[in-house]
């Protein structure tokens, strides 16, 4: 992950663009202590580095992976050690909701896909999918 300090370079605007964030999520990862916040030189404005573009797109996979912030924190502080144990432990409790989820989406297709038949079976009266969105 983050090891090295690049030369900073870019903009909180080209950043964010270059990440696929708005500013706002920049300063609000800021705000949370997740990415650091450039010192701002007399009369400049703040220039991030490539390290930084890399600690966000880190903590933008950690999200979609499903981690929370404060999780993604404890990920990036453990970055600067050599716990694996506990990298391990995040992630097969992340692994653990992953399954629990996709269960939880096999049991609604299979369930959608047996209203299906029965919306198809030609029988009159309303929709039998209708009816089971609508708690019947």
């Amino acid at each position: 992950m983050v090891r090295n300090q690049a030369k900073n370079s870019d903009t909180i605007g080209g950043l964010a663009k270059a990440a696929g964030v708005g500013v706002e999520t920049v300063r609000y990862y800021q705000r949370r202590g997740l990415l650091p916040e450039p010192a701002r030189p007399p009369g400049e404005i703040r220039r991030y580095s490539e390290d930084d573009a890399r600690r966000l797109r880190f903590i933008r996979r950690a999200q979609a992976a499903g981690f929370t912030l404060d999780q993604i924190g404890e990920l990036l502080a453990l970055d600067r050690t050599d716990d694996r144990a506990r990298v391990r432990e995040l992630a097969t409790g992340r692994l653990a909701a992953l399954d629990a989820r996709i269960a939880e989406l096999e049991q609604s297709r299979a369930a959608l896909e047996r209203l299906r038949g029965v919306c198809a079976s030609g029988r009159k009266g309303p929709c039998p999918i209708l009816d089971a969105f609508d708690g019947v």
